[in-house]
């Protein structure tokens, strides 16, 4: 009884808390814009039980659905959203890993130290953070000031209200949820394993290549899930450091519920924003178990 508890567990959580809401928001995606609070008539009504379901099935339509494919600015979005989230998920990769293996390769003392230093930014609250950046970046930012005072620019530059500001709003962000998981990988490896390719002839690159960076994949993706995900999907990042040139789909979901009060075609973009993140997080759920049945 006690193990068909522990299993169920995660189940009903998924259940709650992931299931139910998906299934509310994907009812409302099907039902019609109305002057109304809440601001739709439900095409549904469970009240009427069977009957309700087989005439909310006799005239079911997509019609939200299909005026995502009609107007550009949705797909644009998408587009907008997937390339930033993904260039954001690189640059974060390409700073937290060095990162995360002078943290591995560090003195054992050291290492709680430096997990601390990670960590410290989740102690102020995340607006606090984004806002910070906006003092920074602006034309009369600290950033334009330092670089003016050396003589390393003679003009301000344009950088806060522009993708490059969501970019470094993003990597600031979500750098420790990449460092983490690459770092846990990193600390657990046997450095014996470097020590016999080197004695077979490898060069320090080359032992890095074909032993540390395999043995760190996993970790790898693990982060880059942690930072795309999320990215993907943010909202006050590009609300606080874009401009009107920035177009990600959180902001047009923020816009079409609470600017234009469309909740129908609002839940449509949840939808389908959800089945982007969901489609490659399953693909490599089953990869990765076709590659444990492998090695098994």
């Amino acid at each position: 009884m006690r193990r068909l508890a522990v299993i169920a567990l995660p189940y009903l959580w998924l259940v709650a808390l992931f299931l139910v809401p998906f299934l509310i928001v994907l009812k409302i995606s099907l039902s019609d814009i109305a002057v109304a609070i809440p601001p739709y008539t439900p095409t549904l009504d469970l009240s009427e039980g069977w009957a309700g379901i087989r005439d909310f099935l006799a005239g079911l339509d997509f019609e939200n659905f299909v005026f995502l494919t009609q107007d550009s600015l949705y797909w644009r979005a998408y587009l907008s959203s997937v390339w930033i989230a993904l260039v954001s998920t690189l640059i974060t990769l390409a700073v937290g890993y060095p990162i995360a293996y002078g943290m591995a390769r560090a003195a054992p003392e050291w290492r709680p130290t430096l997990l601390m230093l990670v960590i410290l930014p989740f102690w102020t609250s995340f607006l606090i953070r984004v806002y910070s950046w906006i003092g920074i970046l602006s034309s009369e930012g600290l950033l334009n000031q330092v670089l003016m005072s050396v003589g390393v620019i003679d003009a301000p530059l344009t950088i806060l209200n522009t993708t490059r500001a969501v970019y470094v709003g993003i990597v600031y962000t979500y750098l420790p949820f990449m460092i983490l998981p690459i770092y846990a990988t990193l600390e657990k490896m046997d450095e014996s394993l470097l020590e016999a390719a080197e004695d077979l002839g490898c060069s320090k690159i080359q032992a890095f290549w074909l032993v540390t960076w395999p043995l760190s994949r996993g970790g790898v993706i693990a982060g880059c899930f942690l930072v795309f995900i999320p990215a993907i999907g943010e909202f006050v990042i590009p609300s606080l450091l874009g401009g009107s040139d920035t177009l990600m789909i959180g902001k047009v979901l923020w816009e079409e519920f609470f600017s234009n009060r469309d909740w129908p075609v609002a839940s449509a973009v949840a939808i389908i924003l959800l089945l982007i993140l969901i489609i490659p997080i399953v693909l490599f759920q089953r990869n990765e178990q076709k590659a444990r049945e492998q090695d098994g």
